[in-house]
């Protein structure tokens, strides 16, 4: 079993921790909860990059080793940060549960050492025509971020 952690922080309130853990080659597990959004969907992702020395801007675009355009979890066409929306209820909290069988926590395409990304608006998950669509689901700005690390 390998399992990760994941501290979110933003310029605002929002803050929040995510879990990441993986048993063998099986999906990994990823749960959460974030405080801080304003109520409905929010782009939630992995990127390339572990590095918030400018923010979350420094993260990089979403982590998408295999050159796919942007896309839902479940597409076959996707980046393997694309990890679709998070739901915050009316407090601005999102608890959420997730299996993904393209995240890795081993291997070469490990994502430890990326960064989660928790946008602003709700992903559009490539098919809203928009011309941010295929590249980031049109999700907004970036609400908090945090570096994938290897957890106990």
């Amino acid at each position: 079993m390998v399992k990760a952690v994941c501290v979110l922080k933003g310029d605002a309130a929002v803050t929040g921790v995510v879990h990441l853990e993986q048993e063998g080659d099986g999906p990994t597990k990823i749960k959460g909860e974030i405080t801080g959004l304003k109520p409905g969907q929010h782009g939630f992702h992995i990127h390339e990059f572990g590095d918030n020395t400018n923010g979350c801007i420094s993260a990089g675009a979403h982590f998408n080793p295999h050159k796919k355009e942007h896309g839902a979890p479940t597409d076959e066409e996707r980046h393997i940060g694309d990890l679709g929306n998070v739901q915050a209820d009316a407090s601005g909290k999102a608890t959420f549960e997730l299996a993904d069988s393209l995240v890795s926590l081993t291997g070469s395409l490990s994502v430890i050492g990326r960064s989660i990304v928790v946008h602003a608006d709700p992903d559009d998950l490539g098919k809203g025509g928009h011309e941010l669509s295929k590249t980031t689901g049109n999700a907004g700005a970036r609400s908090a971020c945090g570096v994938i690390g290897v957890s106990n």
